[in-house]
């Protein structure tokens, strides 16, 4: 502050009084092309006296301004209340961290000096909703015990806000931010959570569903309502005119609820809906709908949350004549909110979701925007390659779409809470010779029990009987095999699993998968969700499941002894911490092959796809010294005449080089 003060007063430029001036006389709204000078000129109006700002807080202003600033000119530069709208997203930062705890501000200490601390080789995450699996938010406090035991280190909790009566879409249509669902708990208990949980060493995750509201949602009414500062929050039209003109080039997402993009008002307008009819889109364009959202997103972080979802992040800009989808300014709103997060609540970060083409979904990993992401490749394809039993396709994605800029990382799951969408590229198919259109036909019919001789017992979702189109649904253990009884279920359970937790980034189970929870077929007995396929793969807490997982001669048993060994295997080899990853060609065509180089060796996984013994033969392994340590197993064994594979198993073999003496 001190140095940009001197510079002004040399170079001719706005001293401080001169920036005072300028904010009594109301001339502060355009902003500059200058970021030193347009801070000067909002520092002057900020709401804390000078004796009281926190020197912490003006490092992190002076170091994150510069990027929001350049952001924010990007965005709404050419709007006359940008620097205004600017200044009050300062104040809210200042405000916030003003209000943020000592135990907070020293996690975000502790994570800067150890700016890795989630490509840990210990991290593990699981994900729930709290009403299924504990009932409401003490019921989640108290399975914090048994979350410690299975290893997690991050909780991801289902969407818990406050929602419309009836079709939530699952709770992604929010009514406040800043109100839990009453059948959940309160606010306070939210709270309450997060400390107990930061406390056992387990960051809490939440949605942050931040492209659309719900059509009840405080702002959506003023909005309707015409209310000044609130009548530009979403995409509102007066006839079909501009609605018509960008359903040229947009997609519909669910045709089933309504064509196109666009709902009626019962006064006529039309407003824009992406998803469902009571899912109203944000006008982001608007600046005041950033400034809004910011400050949802500093009041979760100083509850204690650390890791935000990005919901639906390739839908959140519009722009007529495209499809309205990944624009640029998808982008930099992104980069905007972490330079705004990285001032006010440095330690929390972002995991976008975003549901796309694979070229698209690497476009939101980076420190300055999403450092984590879901990997829906990998799982789709994950199951693809049980499907066929040949792992060609997870191969290929794992050698040319694994690598992430440093410091990122996937979050890799067999499954989550949504439907299974075939996400591959055709043009990697094709690399392949397999035609994209038809292994996608053939994959919905394997996994809903249409194909002679599946194993699976899924349930389709949003199917389209005239062209084909369908994704799947299905928790773990049905779609592997347990339901249907197959001989293999419960070692492809632990084989998906065993990939996820290997291939780098944070590992994630839907919890009840651990314990081999079944479909749920009962949600069609339930009007709210009846019409939602997706609730089969939702069920319940599984108590008897869990009651039963120490029994290993039961299938709950049997995957959480071996779920929990691949665990604290994970959790003892650093090998597999971070996200570099190497290809290794098992030259067999059922075996899934990967190396995770460490400092002083190389763990080399194995996993055979496939219903009979796989082979890794003697010159295949040649480069390695001939014994090696198989690490789930904890064995020493020969290499020197192959590796045998029994059927759907996975094997972590500590290599050395060849020239090198084995040393364990």
């Amino acid at each position: 502050m001190v140095a940009c003060e001197r510079v002004w007063g040399k170079r001719g430029r706005m001293t401080r009084a001169d920036a005072a001036r300028m904010v009594q006389a109301g001339r502060m709204a355009r902003m500059g092309t200058d970021a030193d000078v347009d801070l000067a000129r909002i520092r002057v109006d900020r709401p804390v006296a000078s004796a009281h700002r926190d020197a912490d807080f003006e490092r992190r202003l002076s170091s994150a301004f510069p990027v929001l600033h350049d952001l924010f000119g990007r965005l709404y530069g050419e709007r006359d209340d940008a620097l205004d709208v600017l200044a009050g997203v300062i104040a809210d930062a200042e405000a916030s961290w003003a209000e943020r705890a000592d135990d907070l501000r020293a996690a975000d200490a502790r994570r800067e000096a150890d700016s890795a601390w989630y490509l840990s080789n210990r991290m593990l995450g699981g994900v729930c909703y709290v009403d299924r699996y504990a009932g409401d938010l003490a019921g989640i406090r108290a399975r914090i015990p048994e979350f410690v035991e299975l290893g997690l280190t991050y909780l991801h909790l289902m969407p818990l806000f406050a929602v419309p009566e009836g079709n939530s879409d699952g709770g992604y249509a929010v009514s406040s931010y800043r109100a839990v669902a009453p059948h959940l708990g309160t606010i306070d208990d939210l709270q309450a959570l997060a400390t107990e949980l930061r406390a056992n060493g387990i960051s809490l995750v939440l949605d942050f569903i931040f492209n659309h509201t719900a059509s009840n949602h405080e702002w959506a009414r003023r909005a309707v309502a015409g209310e000044p500062g609130y009548e530009d929050f979403y995409l509102i039209f007066p006839d079909r005119t501009m609605p018509d003109a960008y359903e040229k080039t947009v997609r519909e997402i669910f045709p089933d609820d309504h064509p196109g993009s666009f709902v009626q008002l019962p006064d006529g307008r039309w407003i824009w809906a992406t998803f469902h009819s009571f899912q109203w889109d944000l006008n982001y364009a608007n600046p005041a709908v950033f400034r809004a959202m910011a400050g949802e997103m500093l009041f979760l972080a100083n509850l204690g949350v650390d890791i935000l979802r990005m919901d639906a992040v390739a839908f959140i800009w519009k722009r007529l004549g495209t499809a309205c989808e990944s624009l640029p300014e998808a982008h930099l709103l992104l980069q905007a909110f972490n330079a705004v997060l990285r001032i006010a609540a440095p330690s929390l970060l972002f995991k976008s979701e975003a549901i796309v083409h694979p070229d698209e979904v690497i476009e939101y990993i980076d420190l300055g925007e999403c450092q984590l992401s879901y990997n829906p490749l990998q799982m789709a394809l994950t199951w693809e390659a049980l499907a066929t039993r040949d792992p060609r396709m997870l191969q290929q994605a794992l050698e040319r779409r694994h690598a992430l800029p440093d410091g990122c990382a996937w979050v890799n799951y067999v499954r989550g809470h949504d439907d299974i969408g075939w996400t591959f590229a055709d043009e990697d198919a094709a690399d392949l010779g397999i035609d994209g259109f038809d292994h996608r036909r053939f994959l919905n019919a394997f996994y809903v029990n249409r194909f002679p001789g599946s194993f699976a017992r899924g349930v389709p979702f949003q199917e389209n009987p005239r062209t084909g189109d369908a994704r799947v649904a299905g928790t773990t253990a049905s779609l592997a095999g347990i339901e249907a009884g197959d001989a293999h279920g419960v070692d492809r359970v632990l084989l998906a699993h065993a990939i996820a937790l290997s291939t780098g980034g944070i590992p994630l189970i839907y919890l009840g998968d651990e314990v081999a929870q079944l479909n749920d077929y009962s949600y069609v007995d339930d009007p709210a969700t009846a019409d939602d396929s997706r609730w089969v793969n939702r069920p319940r807490r599984p108590d008897e499941a869990y009651a039963r997982r120490r029994d290993t001669s039961t299938p709950a048993g049997a995957v959480y002894a071996g779920l929990t060994r691949l665990i604290r295997v994970r959790r003892g080899t650093p090998e597999l911490a971070g996200g570099r990853l190497v290809a290794f060609d098992a030259k067999h065509p059922t075996v899934l092959a990967y190396q995770r180089p460490g400092a002083t060796s190389t763990v080399l996984c194995l996993a055979n796809v496939g219903d009979a013994p796989a082979t890794i033969d003697a010159l295949t392994l040649s480069g390695f010294a001939p014994e090696a340590h198989e690490l789930i197993t904890d064995r020493r064994i020969s290499i020197e005449r192959g590796v045998v594979l029994e059927p759907c198993h996975v094997a972590w073999l500590r290599v050395r080089p060849a020239e090198e003496p084995p040393r364990f």
